[in-house]
């Protein structure tokens, strides 16, 4: 078994085959958000819930990283790239960059890595730098023994519905072909499109959470659809650490993935 394939193992729970993922990387895009003004603070709750592993940028991973350093503790994932996702930088258009090497997450103590795929955006070139930082990270991220997650993503200005099965179809079967060992993906809100975006991903899909929800029933339900047409887990965020109990929410997540 090379170093790739048990660091992927490590991120899903040995009797569910599931994964739990809580992300806090919302900073590097999002700046300061509500329920996460303290960075480390939040982060140290959001281990409390008990994730499978936690995604987190290269700043907090290099303050924080004492908190994963348990054998107890979740997994660190590395965010690798950031996009333009916040009014005060919108004005520059669509931007693109890689900002962390394979090597650099290695050093970090991350477990595995995360890069963007930018299916929706109106830039060739944007898009043929993605492409670029996407293969040259399969490599890279393999070479140092880390698994690379592929975070599939209907954003940019050629997009109307973020939500389109067609086009999250095809963009999580582009990402697994460029080399993603787990696949991040939108909630189509329907089982039946979701069953079809994830019986045509030859890896596993975990759901990406977005925005905060004002409906938790809704939450619960929307991911116990997804797990039961296959998905393997989800990487939620804002729908744990802004709200008024991450751990507990955390620890609901938890038993629905996992079974209880």
């Amino acid at each position: 078994m090379s170093g790739f394939q048990l660091r992927l193992g490590r991120l899903f729970n040995q009797q569910s085959g599931r994964s739990f993922v809580t992300a806090l990387d919302h900073a590097i895009t999002l700046g300061v958000s509500e329920g996460n003004v303290d960075a480390l603070g939040t982060l140290q709750t959001v281990i409390n819930g008990g994730p499978d592993a936690v995604l987190i940028g290269p700043g907090l991973l290099n303050l924080g990283g004492h908190l994963f350093a348990d054998r107890h503790a979740p997994a660190p994932i590395l965010r690798c790239d950031v996009i333009i996702n916040h009014p005060f930088l919108s004005p520059l258009g669509e931007t693109y960059r890689q900002i962390a090497t394979a090597e650099y997450a290695v050093r970090l103590g991350a477990e595995a890595v995360v890069m963007f795929l930018m299916v929706g955006t109106d830039n060739q070139q944007m898009f043929k730098d993605n492409i670029d930082a996407l293969t040259g990270m399969a490599e890279a991220a393999h070479n140092v023994g880390l698994p690379m997650i592929v975070e599939s993503v209907l954003w940019g200005s050629r997009v109307q519905d973020q939500k389109d099965p067609e086009m999250l179809a095809f963009g999580a079967r582009l990402a697994f072909e460029l080399g993603a060992d787990i696949v991040k993906t939108e909630y189509t809100g329907d089982a039946a499109t979701m069953k079809d975006i994830i019986n045509g991903c030859p890896v596993p899909v975990l759901l990406l959470g977005g925005s905060k929800t004002d409906n938790p029933e809704a939450l619960w339900q929307g991911t116990r659809d997804a797990i039961a047409v296959g998905a393997k887990g989800v990487i939620y965020g804002r729908n744990v650490w802004q709200s008024a109990d991450p751990v507990a929410v955390s620890r609901r997540l938890r038993d629905i993935i996992h079974g209880s």
